[in-house]
């Protein structure tokens, strides 16, 4: 197995992940109807590169995922956040997700002085299994949360203490 190195992101780091949700078993799971809600999303996920709250794992020099907090401005919101993170399809199953996830509850714990991170998964996504590994546990579902593709999807909330 390659070697996993984690960095800040940045802003430039924007093209990987909408070239990684364009892909369509990862847009399954991040179900966005166009080219314009894909920016939408990416120009958000990566603005809190500014704050040191994006990471990026490449493997053999490649950009191989991606995770962000997103951070609130507010002091009775700041001990909490909530996260998304992304992996391309070619390196998942190695360790990249697992990787970001725990370099991302440490700085979670140690730099920005979280107690509590959280997470939206909907219904079916693999990448459940490795939260629960992780120790995260459901606090909450929405069944029929939205409608991709002539289909339903219940979205699960799960969320873990530091």
């Amino acid at each position: 197995m390659s070697k996993i190195v984690i960095r800040n992101g940045a802003l430039e780091d924007k093209k990987y992940l909408i070239e990684w949700l364009k892909e369509p078993n990862v847009l399954r799971w991040f179900p966005m109807c166009d080219d314009r809600e894909i920016e939408d999303a990416a120009n958000l996920w990566v603005s809190y590169a500014k704050q040191k709250a994006l990471l990026v794992a490449e493997v053999n020099n490649e950009a191989a995922g991606m995770i962000n907090l997103y951070l609130s401005p507010y002091d009775k919101l700041n001990r909490q956040a909530l996260f998304a993170v992304i992996v391309q399809e070619k390196f998942r199953s190695q360790g990249v997700g697992r990787r970001l996830i725990e370099e991302m509850m440490e700085k979670a714990r140690e730099e920005f002085g979280l107690d509590l991170i959280h997470l939206e998964v909907y219904d079916g996504n693999p990448a459940i299994r490795l939260y629960e590994r992780l120790g995260f546990e459901r606090y909450g579902y929405h069944p029929n949360f939205i409608k991709w593709k002539n289909e339903y999807l219940g979205k699960i909330l799960m969320q873990k203490k530091l």
